[in-house]
């Protein structure tokens, strides 16, 4: 049996400690070490601490976990890469275009390493179940797509890194919303034309908390966006019209079960006397295999030799696409947020 996969994480706030958890409880990774700023009193005591991530790539780990802001992102993955670690890195990749194509060109010139990026969301089991009905084309091609991913954030976000924009990059949609636009790109492919209205509908920060977007493959399937920090019942649902029928995956068995716990939903469009309201079928989930399924690909691309299938740096490049896609599509939003975002750029190079 072959060694276990040592393993360092950069980054011990949420969710470097829902990694840590992963890779105790799976039988191939060990963890030996890991580093923040302000390294929490308790729940790693299992682990060295060390002084900074230049540490952690010194400490004999194989593969290392970045879970940092997005400032320091970037900078992370692109020395543990040349440090010849394998990297799995939590989205976004860091606050702009530039960093995702820093990343890329570190993984180029590090061949042989995997990277692998943590869109989590394709391994809850509404969606990959969907993805097997939508591919089956048992209901034919899809002709459109609507997602709606909001949560009561703003209330918690004043306090947060998430709320400078000099460490965040971008509000409600560059968080999360991201994942909702990697979960288009999974069942549409890529899109050539966006729309979009942007807004800070009550927070008094420069980040947006509402974005409001519409996409367009060359196939003429569009997507509707909406990515909400102002949804004070937490709501994900992904609804994929067909031409004969649809899919639904209504809510996510979520870590602080504050969704509503998932359901798949399906059905062929209605005929005869149901037309307008099919019968449906409804299969109910409350648990969440994807922290230990992303973590089981990262490890068998490592010992197979494999590429990485979800979460290719392809996936994060494309997605980060739309992502400022969408903000550049606000004209309006788009000025403000760059004045926002020199000005943050400016006061931290005066620190």
């Amino acid at each position: 049996m072959s060694q276990p996969l040592r393993v360092g994480i950069v980054g011990l706030g949420h969710m470097g400690a829902v990694r840590a958890k992963t890779v105790r409880e799976h039988d191939a990774t060990a963890l030996i070490s890991g580093t923040d700023p302000h390294p929490p009193a308790k729940g790693f005591e299992d682990l060295q601490i060390v002084p900074d991530y230049r540490a952690v790539l010194d400490s004999g780990v194989d593969a290392v976990f970045v879970c940092t802001p997005n400032r320091f992102t970037p900078e992370v993955v692109v020395a543990a890469l040349d440090a010849g670690k394998h990297v799995f890195c939590e989205k976004p990749p860091g606050r702009n275009m530039d960093d995702i194509s820093q990343i890329m060109a570190a993984e180029r010139r590090n061949q042989g390493l995997v990277l692998k990026f943590g869109f989590n969301h394709r391994y809850h089991f509404g969606i990959m179940e969907a993805k097997k009905i939508v591919d089956s084309g048992k209901y034919g091609r899809i002709l459109w797509v609507r997602g709606v991913y909001g949560k009561a954030a703003y209330s918690a976000y004043p306090n947060e890194w998430r709320s400078d924009p000099a460490l965040a990059g971008g509000g409600i949609l560059l968080d999360q919303g991201i994942h909702m636009l990697d979960l288009f790109r999974y069942f549409c492919g890529e899109f050539s034309e966006i729309k979009s209205m942007c807004t800070t509908a009550v927070s008094d920060g420069p980040l947006e908390d509402n974005a409001f977007a519409l996409l367009r493959n060359e196939k003429g399937c569009i997507s509707m966006l909406h990515s909400s920090s102002t949804q004070w019942k937490h709501r994900f649902i992904l609804e994929i019209y067909m031409e004969d029928g649809y899919v639904i995956v209504d809510g996510q068995p979520s870590t602080s079960r504050s969704f509503r716990d998932e359901w798949l939903i399906e059905s062929r469009k209605g005929r005869g006397f149901a037309v307008g309201n099919p019968p449906e079928q409804s299969t109910f989930c409350n648990t969440d295999p994807s922290w230990e399924l992303e973590l089981a690909e990262f490890v068998d691309c490592i010992r197979s030799g494999q590429p990485v299938r979800n979460g290719t740096s392809t996936d994060a490049y494309e997605t980060m696409r739309l992502v400022f896609g969408i903000y550049e599509a606000d004209e309006g939003f788009a000025k403000r947020r760059a004045a926002t975002l020199q000005d943050a750029s400016a006061e931290e190079a005066a620190r």
